[in-house]
């Protein structure tokens, strides 16, 4: 059983492959993401990742490692601080900010770092349910 205080982190990156993928299963084809020449007169200089694919780490997390299987989403925040991109290597960290046993439910929040300068790229908050691990 989770309670509040705990935390959970895991280390996590995607290759181009995984964007262009990414870019096909939503439909979202904007060139920063997959033309380099494109991306490269933007601010960012070379193309990022969806924000959502990022954001894709929190419910794979959330579903099957903390709480893990059997976790219903409930509502997810998301700010995106900083560009990501595929290659680099990240952290998601969770931390269990309030737990209401009765209803089986916690509030995480959600915060992913970049490895190399351990300042984040988006953060926000989980509201969970789930019936064994709560």
């Amino acid at each position: 059983m989770i309670k509040t205080g705990d935390t959970y982190e895991v280390e996590f990156s995607f290759s181009q492959e995984d964007v262009v993928a990414f870019a096909k299963v939503s439909g979202d084809y904007n060139p920063i993401h997959l033309d380099e020449t494109y991306a490269a007169e933007t601010p960012f200089k070379k193309p990022i990742i969806h924000g959502f694919l990022g954001g894709s780490v929190i419910s794979r997390v959330m579903g099957t490692e903390f709480p893990g299987e059997g976790t219903i989403y409930l509502s997810q925040t998301m700010t995106f601080r900083r560009p990501m991109f595929a290659g680099e290597k990240y952290r998601a960290v969770f931390t269990v900010m309030e737990v209401d046993e009765r209803r089986h439910r916690a509030r995480i929040e959600t915060v992913i770092v970049s490895e190399e300068d351990k300042k984040p790229t988006l953060t926000g908050e989980a509201s969970v349910m789930n019936t064994s691990k709560i």
